[in-house]
């Protein structure tokens, strides 16, 4: 197995056991682990086909990751 494999392996994963938590009701999707999962899993798919020169893929999970992050950075304004 190649490495863009594991690493797009992993990508997929959390970003599936994000769907799943938020699907079967065990956290909400406007919670910042659901946002981490979605922003670590959509970076490392991204990087992975990236490694596998894949663009329109890179694309997709970078605008992916670029939004969890974003929904991330609310959380501390929102909070205070």
């Amino acid at each position: 197995m190649a490495i863009s494999d594991l690493i797009g392996c992993v990508g997929v994963t959390l970003l599936l056991l994000g769907f799943f938590l938020n699907v079967f009701g065990f956290i909400e999707r406007d919670a910042p682990p659901y946002h981490l999962l979605n922003a670590v899993g959509a970076a490392l798919s991204g990087y992975a086909s990236y490694l596998i020169g894949f663009v329109p893929f890179v694309v997709l999970e970078g605008t992916w990751a670029a939004v969890a992050v974003a929904a991330l950075l609310r959380f501390p304004r929102r909070a205070a």
